[in-house]
């Protein structure tokens, strides 16, 4: 063989050989690209706090809480604000806080209350907190806790997404409430009209909008407004229906749900309005395998217009509490778990499939 063809027939097998061992690298470079990203937030358990847990797969399994849950206790406030991984709740008379994403707690402070309050996240990193139909009101932010006089007892707060001075809220006499400067000062916006001054049950303010106003009365049913309160408009659950609980979706603002007793049956049911609250529709009602209380803890899904979170919670025997997701077909799915009741559901909102879940304790009932 000539000298030129056996340098030839050498380089290509020496080509060969440089390829074969190249491929099972590369591939092993694929593999670990496509490796999953690790979960977030990164960690397992919670600590800090035994009142918040978090859930990937809409309550199905519970990150571990380290600390146990004591005597009786309720946490209606969980809020993640828009200070990238912090979270605010309340336990019991304690405000706490997160600054990962909700895996370590720690306590700013505590405020002697009958009722623990509910959080309502603001722009700037800035929250308020209001305990249901009393007489507390709270503001955090950077300077740190607040304590303020509101004019009412407030039964619903939104804030401006816009804005982090700019708030409303509802009292339980109906009346509508303005301010400019982070609480500090109450303007009266308007009120409800005279066939809706029964029992307050709630006011509920579109988280892009807070001219959009619906409020829940006792016997009287529900009225919207689209004007901040100018005009008030009695929505399809009327006369006849106590109406005690909402949620409109941040999605979509024409979605609002409700949680009503129809007085001539005493079905507890959820509906479903596409209007902006103006006309609803009974989507599902207390059944066999589905309790609906007075009142219980809603929360629309913070991407898919379609879904409403809601619970049944219990320590009666030990039951422990169901997390329902509904949509407006009637299509209900549940994950069940041990806690006593769940007070507050919460979106991270870094991952909307993240849930945080604040936790109650009936231990102490005899």
């Amino acid at each position: 063989m000539p000298v030129t063809r056996r340098l030839r027939v050498r380089h290509r097998a020496a080509v060969f050989l440089l390829i074969a061992v190249a491929v099972p690298a590369f591939s092993e470079v694929r593999r670990r690209t496509a490796a999953p990203p690790p979960p977030f937030p990164g960690c397992t358990s919670v600590t800090g706090t035994p009142a918040v847990t978090f859930t990937r797969d809409e309550g199905r399994t519970l990150a571990n809480v380290t600390e146990p849950l004591t005597g009786i206790g309720y946490t209606y406030g969980v809020a993640p604000l828009d200070t990238r991984g912090t979270l605010l709740s309340w336990h019991k008379s304690t405000l706490s806080i997160s600054t990962d994403n909700g895996c370590s707690w720690r306590a700013i402070g505590d405020w002697t209350i009958d009722f623990p309050p509910a959080i309502t996240a603001a722009r700037g990193g800035r929250a308020f907190a209001w305990s249901d139909n009393r007489d507390f009101f709270l503001r955090y932010d950077s300077r740190g806790a607040t304590q303020l006089k509101p004019p009412g007892s407030f039964v619903g707060v939104g804030t401006d997404r816009t804005n982090g001075d700019h708030l409303r809220a509802g009292d339980s006499t109906g009346v509508l409430w303005e301010s400019s400067d982070a609480g500090d000062s109450w303007q009266q916006l308007s009120r409800l009209p005279p066939e809706a001054r029964s029992l307050i049950y709630r006011f509920s303010f579109d988280p892009h909008n807070l001219d959009h106003v619906i409020a829940g009365t006792a016997v009287s049913g529900a009225f919207v407004t689209f004007d901040a309160g100018k005009n008030w408009s009695r929505t399809s659950l009327a006369e006849g229906f106590n109406v005690m609980n909402f949620a409109i979706s941040p999605v979509d603002a024409n979605v609002v749900w409700a949680m009503a007793v129809d007085l001539s049956s005493s079905v507890h049911a959820i509906y479903c309005s596409a209007d902006g609250g103006r006309t609803f529709a009974r989507v599902l009602a207390e059944a066999a395998g589905v309790t609906i209380i007075n009142g219980p803890v809603m929360a629309a899904h913070p991407v898919d217009a379609r879904f409403l979170y809601f619970v049944f919670g219990t320590s009666f025997q030990a039951y422990g509490t169901d997390l329902y997701r509904v949509d407006a077909s009637g299509d209900v799915r549940v994950n069940h778990n041990s806690y006593d009741g769940v007070d507050a559901i919460a979106f991270s909102p870094l991952d909307p499939s993240l849930m945080y879940l604040g936790l109650a304790t009936e231990k102490g009932v005899r």
